[in-house]
């Protein structure tokens, strides 16, 4: 055997074998870039017995070769150590979590908290107050009987968790807008000072008219104006 191919062989043989343990496709050799420590020792071990088979001489020789055959080798090949997908010569983020997305570099993709749709408020909840019953005819002054309505569902309105209340005068349309505009405002203003004078907190309390504008039955009949004449309680939580 000439020493050309003594030289060789082993080197080749080394390649071969240290090759087939490192290049896997999917990245999960053993042997990759990060353990040539461990290629250059195998590389050791395959040269310095390859060469002693030649003679003692020759696995001196061929054990410093395998080193650094093996070293280079493994050094050489592409292995994905945290297993997300990018081979670690190019993995700029080694030792990802496990699962964790990752972009072409092996970095963690930016978590953007999920967008969260602000909560529906709650609906204000309306108590209607009959103008018939609080209210003489074309007048705004409170009658007993609507004193007394009002005082049994004070315990409601000063609840801790109520935020405001709102008091909306509203008329029938028998009438100019004008006029009707004025008495609905005058009359959702009676209700609320009389709140004010029961302990409501002026600062939760409101009252505005819309007149006519806003019927809730039909003004052709008696019936409808009837329900339309009211003053509505808007409470909010």
């Amino acid at each position: 055997m000439s020493n050309l191919t003594r030289t060789v062989l082993p080197v080749l043989l080394l390649g071969s074998l240290l090759t087939g343990c490192a290049t896997h496709s999917d990245g999960t050799a053993p042997l990759n870039q990060r353990t040539w420590p461990i290629c250059s020792l195998l590389g050791g071990l395959v040269g310095g017995g390859l060469g002693a088979i030649e003679s003692s001489g020759w696995a001196a020789g061929g054990a410093a070769l395998g080193i650094l055959t093996g070293g280079l080798i493994c050094y050489a090949q592409d292995g994905d150590e945290d297993d997300d997908g990018v081979f670690d010569r190019r993995d700029r983020c080694p030792d990802t979590p496990a699962n964790t997305p990752v972009e072409h570099h092996g970095c963690p993709l930016p978590q953007y908290p999920a967008s969260v749709k602000p909560a529906e408020p709650a609906a204000p909840e309306v108590i209607t107050l009959s103008n018939d019953v609080f209210f003489g005819f074309d007048k705004s002054d409170l009658t007993p009987t609507a004193k007394s309505e009002l005082d049994a569902i004070m315990g409601k309105l000063e609840d801790a968790d109520v935020v405001s209340i709102k008091v909306i005068g509203h008329t029938d349309s028998v009438g100019s807008d004008s006029y009707n505009q004025g008495l609905s405002e005058r009359r959702a203003s009676s209700v609320a000072e009389y709140l004010l004078s029961q302990g409501v907190a002026p600062n939760k309390l409101t009252s505005e008219g819309k007149g006519e504008s806003q019927p809730v039955a039909d003004n052709e009949t008696e019936e409808g104006r009837a329900k339309n004449r009211r003053v509505e309680l808007h409470i909010n939580r």
